[in-house]
């Protein structure tokens, strides 16, 4: 299955950055690249079931470790950044979808409960991520990717406050 997007490996996750064209997924990648990720794929990415099950993804061969930038051109990111700025492919652990930014759209704001969306029948959390001018979409990206891991070792920090202000208690310094 190939989908239109951007794989990076942001902390040891593989992140799927997905979107409309134009919307900044190549240059997310390339900042995430520069503040120590590695690149999988840009532009096309393969996605494949491993041996165990996980979801991967991988650029085809042809296009492999290249970044479109608009404005730049196409760049070669080992040549860039080094060998250790690339992988060959990812283990798909979130989906962080770049969607431009309109008025009155409904945007996540507290994220008691995480979405998911199945890829090859591989259920992955999704990050609505709203693109405007003044965004940062790396951090956003990384910020995910950090919320992501500590859900996987305890309650989500909003879950966490829900619970606390049903209780009526005031927040801790360790909370």
């Amino acid at each position: 299955m190939k989908v239109h997007g951007a794989l990076v490996e942001v902390n040891g996750a593989g992140v799927l950055l997905l979107g409309p064209s134009g919307v900044g997924k190549s240059e997310t990648a390339l900042e995430l690249v520069v503040r120590g990720g590695r690149l999988a794929a840009d532009d096309v990415v393969e996605l494949f079931r491993g041996e165990g099950g996980e979801l991967l993804g991988k650029a085809p061969e042809m296009i492999q470790h290249h970044l479109e930038i608009r404005g730049v051109g196409i760049v070669f990111v080992p040549e860039l950044y080094g060998a250790d700025a690339v992988c060959d492919e990812a283990a798909i652990e979130l989906i962080c979808r770049l969607e431009p930014w309109q008025e009155g759209n409904e945007v996540e704001r507290i994220g008691l409960e995480r979405p998911v969306e199945t890829l090859l029948g591989v259920e992955r959390p999704v990050y609505h991520l709203p693109v405007r001018p003044s965004a940062n979409m790396a951090l956003l990206v990384d910020v995910a990717v950090r919320e992501h891991r500590a859900r996987q070792l305890s309650p989500s920090a909003a879950s966490r406050l829900d619970a606390r202000i049903r209780r009526g208690q005031e927040p801790s310094t360790h909370d």
